[in-house]
């Protein structure tokens, strides 16, 4: 016997007292049946109704009137958010609205929130079938998830085990009408020609692609999972701080040290290399003498090797080297890009000034009894050398009184007797301390 088009089976998560559920509403089919389904099957949630308004259709301004409209004869409260997209976004318009969408539907929340969306089994499919032609691995394929953390809440997909024809029926069964977005069959767009040209084709061979599809999703999120305990393992035998020791990455296999970096990349939000970079990473990065300071980047992310510890970050801004003298007359004293702040708890003393390394300068570290060269100090705290060129370097009558990383105050605590409390630096480059 089949399942009433009205029953709708989901998993309803538990969340946070007080949590706002925001259903992410464009008034297409999916969407309409999802806020009219939470709306009546669970009043307890407290929903809204968000639209996103991208500028890109005549008819953007009524589709907003009919979905402010709805949402009111819901009883659910309306918002709408305005995005603008990059059009020259190299990962292309599809994507380049994605993020859009995500971000300003991201801004609405408060931590414990939920964002909703209408994913249903064929979104899935497609996801799954853009990704292998993509040449994405196992995490790729796992494509999307039920529920997921989206900070500052989660990401509720509550349709993503539901054929699209449960969705139609419902909405024939209780009168339900809806937005037609004419992007949604423009062939220039990927998911709409796999949508219209390739699904068909593949239903007429394979009646259950779709399900099919599905799960293969299903069974490569768990080794995706499988392949993270093992990552987590091997990132806990070679974490050093906020970098990897090189020696217990080349004591790995290829796989397995693929395996780690992808997964330390992705803990740190970066981008994931290529299979090309990851080999690049072995070559150019690990494999490099110990005394040269490699240099590997792709999109938003820079490797850097020091000495026995692989460091990433984002794109360094470039050194301030022979930049002015900073006067630092407030508590907090803003650096260059790239370079953190200062801070201390009251005014600081009069005639301080900031600048970085020019080469040559001497300092006594805390209890040190005699001047050193800098370079020397830094090369003993094993500060790496993008660190060093961006290291403040406080001065008072032209003496270097504090020097972040190598030994700290000098002659601060001499000079100046009256401040309990040293400078701090905030926001330091990647790799500052971890000596």
């Amino acid at each position: 016997m089949s399942e009433s088009p009205d029953v709708l089976t989901i998993e309803t998560p538990s969340f946070a007292p007080g949590a706002v559920v925001h259903v992410a509403y464009s008034g297409g089919l999916d969407s309409t049946v999802l806020l009219h389904f939470l709306a009546h099957h669970n009043p307890r949630f407290r929903l809204r109704a968000v639209h996103i308004h991208h500028g890109l259709q005549a008819l953007a301004d009524d589709w907003a009137e009919k979905c402010a409209r709805f949402s009111t004869s819901l009883g659910v409260q309306f918002e709408l958010l305005r995005v603008q997209v990059d059009g020259f976004d190299p990962a292309g318009p599809e994507a380049a609205a994605r993020t859009a969408r995500y971000e300003a539907l991201r801004g609405l929340m408060q931590p414990g929130d939920c964002l909703a969306t209408a994913h249903h089994r064929s979104d899935q499919a497609e996801t799954v079938l853009l990704r292998l032609l993509r040449g994405s691995g196992i995490h790729g394929l796992s494509a999307m998830r039920t529920l997921r953390t989206f900070p500052p809440g989660w990401l509720w997909r509550p349709f993503l085990e539901l054929p699209r024809e449960r969705l139609y029926g419902y909405a024939q069964e209780h009168g339900l009408r809806w937005i037609e977005d004419p992007h949604n069959r423009d062939p220039r767009y990927s998911r709409s020609w796999l949508r219209s040209e390739l699904t068909p084709l593949l239903r007429e061979r394979f009646p259950q692609v779709e399900e099919s599809l599905a799960r293969t999703a299903r069974l490569s999120a768990e080794a995706a999972a499988l392949l993270d305990e093992l990552a987590a393992q091997d990132l806990a035998h070679a974490a050093r701080g906020d970098s990897l020791a090189v020696g217990a990455l080349q004591d790995l296999g290829a796989a397995r040290r693929h395996n780690l970096l992808r997964y330390w990349l992705r803990q740190l939000g970066f981008e994931m290399p290529s299979a090309d970079t990851l080999e690049r990473i072995q070559g150019e990065v690990l494999d490099a003498a110990e005394d040269a300071e490699p240099l590997l980047a792709w999109a938003g992310c820079e490797l850097r090797r020091y000495r026995d510890r692989l460091y990433a970050m984002p794109p360094l801004p470039p050194a301030p080297v022979g930049g002015p003298v900073l006067a630092w007359t407030g508590e907090q004293l803003a650096l260059p890009p790239g370079c953190g702040l200062l801070r201390l708890p009251q005014t600081p003393p009069q005639g301080l000034s900031v600048r970085f390394m020019r080469g040559g300068e001497r300092f006594r570290p805390a209890g040190g009894a005699h001047s050193r060269t800098l370079k020397n100090l830094f090369q003993e705290a094993g500060v790496p050398p993008w660190v060093r060129l961006r290291t403040p370097l406080v001065e008072a009558e032209g003496e270097l009184v504090y020097v972040a990383g190598v030994g700290g105050s000098g002659r601060w605590r001499e000079l100046f007797p009256s401040h309990a409390a040293e400078p701090v630096w905030l926001e330091p480059p990647v790799g500052a301390g971890s000596g």
